[in-house]
């Protein structure tokens, strides 16, 4: 029986108050009697009071509590020789740790009770937290004491309400009046203890680990009565009587295994059971003085167990399926491991990532004992196994394909670099920087040093930060003055990003992946970390930015989709054709190859429409029209381009206007990819044009525009790869405009000019008004595109064009009009028709850009009927390249050239060759 370390100043005054050399207690426990003990006896070494309070000196209160009393009496045998147990170890054991939120409530205590009970174990250790919040709770009450807040008296009621409702819940009969004393004594003392801060204002450590730890004692007494209730013969266990630990520092401890194990073998002579329910969180310094293992230390407590008992596994049940790959409240692909080695679990704990107690993981390592993660409120889940790694590491029956295993952040960080040149070649430099960052107590999060020592940079917690760079100046004023150091800066709202995983040592190339996943999402580094293990590398990143990089580089080694948002400008003809496409072809391109195409805003003149999730294509005309709002194109592009929960987004102009061509600089400039059929960018001011193709092709943005010259046809595509593979461009000469190969391709036999526009008008090939193909003005613009593509700087105003549209219409009112008018001059085209037919030629509209020469041209041109461009039917255009390689024979590109579904066709495949780009498969 367990002398409890809790002693009432009542009980304890019986002890002090006996003669010195022979004490004599009264031991609460049924069939003993009075034993005696020597003046060396703990129990005659007890300095309690009945009143401590009436103490003049602070310093005695923790002896007179008992703090220093926490004595067992398994050290000690009482009425003489006890029969001991011995422990069996090994694995007939398993441990189970069960978190706060297990225990939260009656209903849940009693679910864990049953998973005790249904366990098939031969022995069980059960560690347990304190019920959910009460650890907050207890810390509440000692900041209130601390504070000379009356309130710590109410708040320790609500205490007490909570463990006594929950108790009457679960307990009844002797079970229940047994909890409900030792309650009631405990919430005594820490009422005596709490009034002893109260007055001092002031508590100590130990003051503190001691009020803390009482929810674990409280759920270890309420769990072990429930499963005796259920028929299985139970035990609770106080740790603070067999676990040791020696204090390192204000937030860190170090368990004493050889003690340890040596209390243990005497708590389990005096308790033997084949369950065993102990207290998580809490323990004892060799001083007996009770402590705890600090914040979130009761996964810790479960691996110490599981070591002290070579336990065959441990199992921590918490209120998650497993160990995902990254955070699924960041990532939703984000998935559950089915494995982890010892080493990963260690680098995400460490990295933030949600998976143990830093420390967890080494207490077991050393007896192999493996760690299993499981949810609580889904038995079924396989959950997440962490263990020693093999050489062949296997996942569903075959090898595992994945170096990263998975990704953490740590948010709220600043970046602290100290730089100079009188740093090189200078012993003990760093050690004086970080000498001086542990006299402020700051946490050095990652550490990255140039390999030429001008520069040493540091990652420290946000809050820590002006602390560290003021004493840094302080301790580096003279090197500063002298100019040794040229400055101390601070690099604030940064946030660290790390890949973690143990065969990224035996993998060439992750590194390469892994940065040119974060380059594609525009994601800029501001340091880089990686040890030689290779067990993790880390970057810094923005903390803007931080998400972003998450989602990208989970997307590209865990075979996620490839996720583009898109947003599109300008449903009309083309717009909504694309839209129909994409519609149709989603669910394909995300079973097939991994494209997931989130249209994620539509906007259009009058209404536009954004969704956080995507878009329902199948509806979005109905949606547009009912639910859209005023269009407003800077909120439509920071919400496509700016979403953290999709690394990559591309806007998609499908409209001719100028303005908007005139905001992609902007876009490309700020990470967005774009794609347009629109013109106007590339044959607009030569100057724009320059300054956007230089920042496309310095960064890791794209932009794509086939559809600006042949609608679907690949003209762009086919130009680059001849200028890529070291062809020289001689000449390109192609007719252009679907709507004037239409008109001339039906201009023939006695039909008038104007009829032929009449009858493309209402054949829908014209714009509506016909003048805008008339004037030549677009195939000038895709002339100017190409001749730029070439390499040649020109200007729109430097190209002749021979406009069709003659010069008295070109200022008529309306489309109406000018048709009408336009039979008085088809005398000029009908003449030049006749004169090419008796030459056995036709006529054909061109556009040419000679790069030989420098110049480009637009004009209507006379070709033998044997000429491929004579051969022409329907809309459909025709492109010749001729270069050195194709100089006798030009390479010729024809198809379709106009049209809403072709030239929509041509923006879907440039979509698609930028998630290609973007790490999809091809």
């Amino acid at each position: 029986m367990a002398l409890s370390s809790s002693i009432s100043p009542c009980y304890s005054c019986k002890l002090s108050s006996n003669p010195p050399l022979l004490r004599r207690t009264y031991l609460k426990a049924k069939g003993k009697k009075m034993a005696a003990f020597n003046r060396t006896h703990p129990f005659s070494l007890l300095q309690l009071q009945c009143s401590p309070f009436l103490n003049s000196k602070w310093e005695r209160a923790e002896l007179k509590f008992g703090i220093r009393a926490a004595v067992t009496s398994e050290e000690y045998l009482l009425d003489g020789a006890i029969e001991s147990s011995q422990l069996p170890r090994g694995d007939s054991w398993s441990v189970h740790k069960f978190g706060g939120t297990c225990v939260g409530t009656s209903e849940r205590i009693r679910n864990v009770a049953n998973v005790i009970v249904q366990d098939q174990s031969e022995r069980k250790l059960v560690v347990v937290s304190a019920m959910s919040k009460v650890t907050d709770m207890m810390y509440d009450l000692i900041q209130k004491a601390r504070s000379r807040d009356d309130s710590y008296l109410t708040a320790l009621d609500a205490v007490l309400e909570k463990h006594k409702l929950t108790a009457i819940d679960l307990l009844d009969g002797d079970e229940l009046a047994s909890f409900l004393s030792r309650l009631h004594h405990d919430i005594n003392n820490l009422k005596a203890m709490l009034r002893a801060i109260y007055i001092a204002g002031h508590a100590t450590e130990s003051f503190s680990d001691f009020v803390a730890g009482h929810g674990e004692l409280w759920s270890a007494q309420l769990l072990s009565s429930v499963v005796r209730m259920n028929g299985v013969e139970s035990k609770w266990m106080d740790t603070r009587e067999v676990l040791i630990v020696n204090p390192t520092s204000s937030n860190q401890v170090d368990p004493d295994y050889l003690k340890s194990g040596e209390r243990l073998e005497k708590w389990y002579s005096k308790n033997p059971s084949m369950t065993i329910i102990a207290t998580g969180f809490i323990a004892s310094t060799p001083q007996n003085i009770p402590t705890t293992l600090k914040r979130d230390g009761s996964d810790f407590s479960a691996a110490i167990m599981g070591a002290l008992f070579k336990a065959r596994q441990v199992t921590i049940w918490t209120d998650v399926d497993g160990v995902y790959s990254a955070d699924p409240r960041k990532v939703s692909e984000a998935v559950i491991l089915k494995t982890l080695s010892y080493q990963e679990a260690w680098e995400m704990s460490y990295f933030g990532a949600n998976v143990l107690h830093p420390r967890t993981i080494v207490p077991v390592m050393q007896y192999d004992i493996p760690i299993v993660i499981k949810n609580i409120f889904n038995l079924a889940a396989p959950g997440t196994m962490i263990c020693r790694s093999t050489d062949n590491e296997y996942e569903d029956g075959q090898r595992s394909v994945f170096p990263v295993k998975g990704f953490a952040t740590i948010d709220n960080l600043a970046l602290v670099n100290v730089e100079g040149t009188g740093m090189t070649g200078v012993p003990g430099t760093a050690s004086d920087i970080f000498a001086a960052v542990k006299d402020v107590g700051a946490n050095v999060i990652m550490i990255s040093q140039a390999s030429s020592e001008h520069s040493v940079c540091f990652a420290v917690p946000e809050k820590e930060v002006k602390a560290v760079a003021d004493v840094l100046e302080s301790r580096f004023g003279q090197a500063l003055s002298a100019g040794r150091l040229s400055q101390i800066s601070v690099i604030p709202n940064c946030s660290i990003l790390a890949a973690v995983g143990q065969r990224m040592a035996s993998t060439p190339g992750v590194c390469a992946t892994f940065f040119s996943a974060l380059a594609k999402a525009n994601i800029n580094i501001r340091a880089i970390a990686q040890g030689c293990s290779e067990y993790n590398v880390t970057v810094v990143v923005k903390r803007e930015h931080c998400v972003r990089a998450l989602r990208a580089v989970h997307s590209r080694f865990y075979l996620s989709r490839t996720t583009i948002a898109v947003g599109i400008i300008g449903p009309g003809l083309i717009g909504g054709t694309l839209l129909d496409q994409l519609k149709d072809q989603t669910a394909i391109l995300k079973e097939k190859f991994n494209i997931d195409l989130r249209v994620m805003g539509i906007i259009g003149i009058d209404s536009m429409i954004l969704s956080g999730s995507g878009i329902d294509l199948s509806r979005w005309k109905e949606l547009l029209s009912q639910n859209g709002e005023m269009p407003d194109l800077n909120k439509f592009v920071q919400h496509v381009g700016e979403n953290h929960f999709i690394p990559n987004s591309v806007l998609v102009d499908c409209t001719a206007d100028s303005h908007i061509a005139s905001q992609y600089y902007d876009w490309l400039h700020r990470g967005i990819h774009v794609v347009t059929p629109n013109k106007k960018a590339n044959s607009g001011p030569l100057d724009q044009y320059l300054k956007m193709r230089a920042l496309q092709r310095q960064s890791y943005t794209h932009y794509f525009y086939e559809a600006t010259v042949g609608a679907g046809l690949p003209i762009i595509s086919t130009l680059r790869g001849l200028l890529e593979t070291g062809d020289k461009i001689l000449r390109i000469e192609g007719i252009f405009s679907g709507t004037l190969s239409y008109i001339f391709n039906n201009f023939m036999g006695t039909k008038a000019f104007s009829q032929v526009v009449k009858e493309a008008k209402e054949a829908g090939y014209t714009e509506p008004d016909p003048r805008d193909d008339l004037a030549g003005t677009d195939v000038a613009r895709k002339v100017i595109i190409l001749a730029r593509e070439s390499g040649l700087e020109l200007q729109l105003s430097d190209i002749p064009v021979q406009s069709l549209v003659p010069e008295p219409l070109r200022a008529t009112a309306s489309a109406e009009d000018f048709l009408l008018q336009l039979p008085q001059f088809d005398l000029e085209l009908s003449k030049q028709r006749q004169e090419a037919e008796d030459a056995g030629e036709v006529l054909r509209y061109v556009g040419a850009v000679d790069v030989v020469n420098g110049k480009g041209t637009v004009e209507l041109r006379r070709y033998n009927k044997e000429h491929p461009f004579a051969q022409l039917s329907g809309s459909d255009n025709i492109i010749a390249f001729t270069t050195e390689r194709y100089c006798k024979q030009p390479l010729i590109v024809r198809g379709p050239g106009a049209g809403a579904e072709v030239t929509a066709g041509g923006i879907f495949s440039d979509i698609l060759r930028l998630a290609s780009y973007l790490g999809a498969p091809s």
